[in-house]
């Protein structure tokens, strides 16, 4: 009843459960491992307008996709008119969908008037939307926030001008800007932004498990879910919400020889994009992700933190989930 098929213009995804971009962990590798278990969409870490207008180096590599099986959306922010008419133009020739981001809280994104900070300026968005709708050969999506703080709760208004100026769907994350990720997930609103617009709206924000993801289609009537933080360490979300809304059942725990399949080929993949010295130290998150909640997992991210070699860090890894095989898992 839930997992359907699910269309954002004229791409169609095979279900209707998507990765949400973040920012330092959605990166190419993430991705391919995500996708191995069921999302029908990925999307890439934000990625700077201005920084695509001035041909920065860093930031076109954010938006490599090779071997990443469509479709792909790649999310873009900024606040200046000129930028995103070029950014938009860049991306729509190798994305299958542009997102735009109306939510980072981040303070650094929201003091150059990007991100959430639109939200405070309807007619600002409204011509930022406009002008990356006009631009893309693809279907444009946008991610907002409820609203900047409890007081000034827009997720409603800017969704019906997402609508008007041609937006394909609109994914909300049920906090406003002020309450980061703080509190809990603010459902009745994501519930009236999809009574009022025709077009998918996808629901995010405290999915962490089978019964969250369940309980945001059966308050929200959203056509989709996005999931973010509750995948870092934990890809297997994806499948095991799919079997859920499938069957009403749930999967069997993931083992630790299991994870530790997963672990040793996303590291392949970090290093292989990112080459072994900085892959290794970037990986340390994904460790601690992981890792959190397991037997002596403190004593294990102390000694991988001070690592800086492939084959140490490997051999560590396995030493430690092949340990808890077997054992208890858990603190």
């Amino acid at each position: 009843m839930y997992l359907h098929e699910l269309e954002i213009g004229n791409v169609k995804l095979e279900n209707n459960i998507l990765l949400a971009p973040m920012a330092g962990i959605t990166d190419l590798p993430f991705r391919l491992i995500c996708k191995e278990f069921g999302p029908a969409l990925v999307c890439t870490e934000m990625i700077s307008a201005k920084a695509i207008f001035y041909d920065d180096t860093k930031t076109k590599k954010l938006m490599n996709i090779e071997g990443e099986k469509r479709p792909i959306s790649i999310q873009i922010f900024g606040s200046d008119k000129e930028s995103l008419e070029y950014s938009t133009r860049y991306v729509s020739k190798i994305a299958d969908i542009i997102d735009f981001n109306l939510g980072c809280p981040a303070p650094k994104v929201v003091k150059n008037g990007d991100g959430s900070k639109l939200l405070t300026d309807l007619e600002k968005a409204r011509e930022m939307i406009e002008t990356i709708c006009k631009n893309s050969k693809v279907p444009v999506t946008i991610k907002i926030r409820t609203g900047w703080d409890k007081e000034h709760i827009v997720a409603v208004e800017v969704a019906k001008i997402a609508e008007e100026v041609g937006a394909k769907a609109i994914i909300v994350h049920g906090r406003t800007r002020s309450e980061f990720y703080s509190g809990k997930s603010d459902l009745e609103t994501i519930r009236k932004v999809k009574e009022s617009v025709n077009i998918p709206v996808i629901g995010n924000g405290d999915i962490v498990d089978e019964e969250s993801a369940k309980e945001m289609f059966e308050k929200t009537n959203v056509d989709g879910i996005m999931i973010g933080r509750a995948s870092l360490g934990n890809p297997w979300i994806f499948k095991r919400i799919i079997n859920y809304l499938k069957t009403g059942k749930k999967l069997e725990e993931i083992s630790p020889l299991e994870k530790l399949k997963t672990i040793k080929k996303h590291l392949y993949l970090e290093i292989k994009e990112k080459g072994e010295e900085v892959a290794i130290k970037e990986f340390r998150k994904h460790i601690g992700a992981y890792s959190k909640g397991l037997s002596n997992s403190s004593e294990f991210r102390t000694k991988i933190n001070k690592i800086e070699n492939r084959l140490e860090l490997e051999n560590e890894i396995d030493t430690y989930f092949t340990s808890l095989e077997g054992g208890n898992l858990y603190v």
